[in-house]
């Protein structure tokens, strides 16, 4: 049986993406070639209505985390780092590996840090740069990265790093309005590609900011040397990903097809079926009900269901999740829904819980849970 995957991140690939990841490979100076690199960069800065430059190059999350820390720091600066979880604390090695000076402000798991004591540890300090992850995966929460912005308005000297990757591309992200200094994502997200690529959008701030360190020790991830080729992908710094260019072009198109606010309210609109479907089956969800991320589940397991024994069982059903993190590892399990999925994804999905969990005798009726899912996804949608 095939093994729909439902983690959160890969995600599952479109057939047309998956073409254009089996294309007949072309030489990275080919005019057609550079045409499409060019296109895709200019899509991707339009799509987050981001005035300053936009990086499309071979490499993961975690690269971009490095790359947005090494072109706007330079050792002994002050980071503040607001983290919701697991992949927000991994900004905090990241920093002390570069000889920077970080403070942390951390929330229980599922929690956020309020608004408050953010803004209490920016007036108590100046700092360079803010970082925050948009989307946990290890807890599920959602940062209210709207506020956050409209509060650093009052910081105008400190720059905002915002970890995109697992939201990007499905929740709201409006790069300018927002006032972002640095946004990162990877391929294998919400745009449903496979992994390899990073996408970074950098503001005129954050890129004269980089202007001013001069040298820095860094060189793959240096904007002074992928700027040329942004400008101009014919020209030649390291060997571009290019079925991955392909493949992001597609995908792309697929969004513009969808319609990125379509996009927004479909990702939502899911988000919220799946909640009431997997709390009709007994689960409970980690994230504050506030603060839940569209991208993915992060769910609780009912009293007596083990999770390995859970895992491999959904897995024998045909659908792969993902285990917990830090102090939740074993306690529940995470659904990623996210980038090009659909209806029928969750529908199968939900089926295999569901009979996962009738072979443990766990589900107390056949159907619940995809009733649910499928009444609250029939619902006419609300008009804002």
């Amino acid at each position: 049986m095939d093994k729909l995957v439902m983690i959160p991140g890969p995600t599952p690939v479109a057939r047309s993406i998956q073409d254009q990841m089996g294309r007949e490979i072309q030489a990275f100076g080919d005019p057609r070639f550079v045409a499409d690199y060019k296109e895709v960069i200019a899509a991707l800065g339009r799509l987050l209505n981001c005035s300053g430059k936009t990086f499309v190059i071979p490499g993961t999350g975690t690269l971009a985390m490095e790359m947005a820390l090494a072109n706007i720091t330079r050792a002994g600066d002050p980071v503040l780092i607001i983290s919701h979880g697991y992949f927000g604390d991994r900004f905090v090695e990241i920093c002390q590996r570069k000889g920077l000076d970080c403070d942390v402000l951390t929330c229980e798991w599922g929690e956020i840090v309020p608004l408050d004591r953010i803004e209490a540890q920016l007036a108590a300090k100046p700092y360079a740069v803010v970082t925050v992850t948009h989307v946990d995966t290890s807890t599920g929460v959602c940062a209210p990265l709207e506020a956050i912005g409209e509060l650093m308005q009052g910081y105008p000297d400190t720059l905002l790093i915002v970890d995109g990757v697992c939201a990007t591309g499905a929740e709201r992200e409006d790069f300018d309005q927002m006032g972002i200094d640095i946004l990162f994502t990877g391929t294998q997200k919400a745009f449903g590609v496979c992994p390899g690529m990073l996408m970074l959008w950098a503001s005129e701030k954050a890129l004269q900011k980089r202007l001013a360190l001069g040298s820095i020790p860094e060189y793959y991830v240096d904007f002074q040397n992928w700027m040329p080729i942004m400008a101009d992908p014919g020209k030649y710094f390291s060997t571009p990903a290019i079925n991955l260019v392909w493949a992001l072009k597609e995908s792309l198109r697929l969004i513009d097809q969808q319609g990125l606010e379509a996009r927004y309210a479909w990702h939502q609109k899911n988000a919220a079926a799946v909640h009431q479907a997997m709390t009709a089956l007994g689960f409970s969800i980690l994230a504050n009900p506030g603060y839940r991320a569209v991208t993915l589940s992060n769910l609780i397991y009912p009293e007596g269901m083990a999770d390995q024994d859970f895992r491999a069982r959904l897995y024998i059903e045909g659908v792969v999740v993902a285990g917990g993190l830090g102090p939740y590892a074993g306690r529940l399990f995470r659904l990623g829904h996210m980038g090009h999925i659909t209806s029928d994804h969750m529908v199968r999905a939900i089926a295999a819980i569901e009979r996962t969990m009738a072979y443990f005798g766990k589900l107390p009726q056949p159907g619940m849970a995809l009733g649910t899912y499928l009444s609250a996804m029939m619902a006419p949608s609300r008009v804002a």
